[in-house]
C-alpha cells in the first residue's frame, strides 16, 4: 500500500511545500499566535486529514486528471485547452471545493477560496487540477487549524 504523501512526493509536492504555502496566508489567531505554533498545528491537522482514505482518493483523482491532461487525453476537452485557464472548465474548482468542504466544512470552503484567489507558494506552479486539489487541502486543513488550535 502506497501512502498519499508518497504519491504526492512522487508528483513533486512535499508536506513542507504544502505547509510553507499554507503559512504564506497565515493570520495570527488564538492558539496559533505565532508562525511556529501555526506550523505545528497545521502539520498535525494535515496528518489527520491525509490519513483518511476518502481524502486520499480525492487527491489521487486530481493527480490522475492532471496526468491525463498533460497527455491531452481528457474526454470532451481539446488537448490545447488543458493548458489554458478555461472559464468553462469548473471540474477542477469543484474538486478543490469538495476537498476543502470534506475536511473543514463551509469554513474550509471559504479558506479554499482565499488560497485559490491568491495562489501562494506551490499553488502558482501547479497545473489546473492540482492547484485546486492542494488549495482545497490547504483550505480545509487551515480551517481546522484555526478552529481547533485552542483545543490542543
Amino acid at each position: 500500500m502506497k501512502d498519499i504523501v508518497e504519491v504526492l512526493r512522487d508528483e513533486g509536492i512535499t508536506v513542507d511545500d504544502i505547509v510553507a504555502t499554507a503559512l504564506e496566508l497565515y493570520v495570527p489567531h488564538p492558539g496559533v499566535e505565532t508562525r511556529e505554533k501555526a506550523d505545528a498545528v497545521f502539520r498535525r491537522e494535515l496528518n489527520i486529514a491525509l490519513s483518511d482514505p476518502n481524502l486520499a482518493l480525492l487527491i489521487y483523482a486530481g493527480i490522475l486528471l492532471e496526468e491525463r491532461g498533460r497527455m491531452k487525453m481528457l474526454p470532451n476537452l481539446r488537448g490545447e485547452d488543458y493548458e489554458r485557464d478555461l472559464t468553462y472548465l469548473i471540474a477542477d474548482e469543484v474538486l478543490g471545493m469538495s476537498i476543502a468542504k470534506y475536511i473543514g466544512g463551509y469554513k474550509g470552503t471559504f479558506e479554499y477560496v482565499r488560497y485559490d484567489k491568491a495562489k501562494p507558494g506551490i499553488l502558482s506552479r501547479l497545473g489546473p487540477f492540482m492547484d485546486d486539489v492542494i488549495g482545497g487541502l490547504i483550505g480545509g486543513v487551515s480551517s481546522n487549524m484555526y478552529t481547533r488550535a485552542g483545543f490542543s
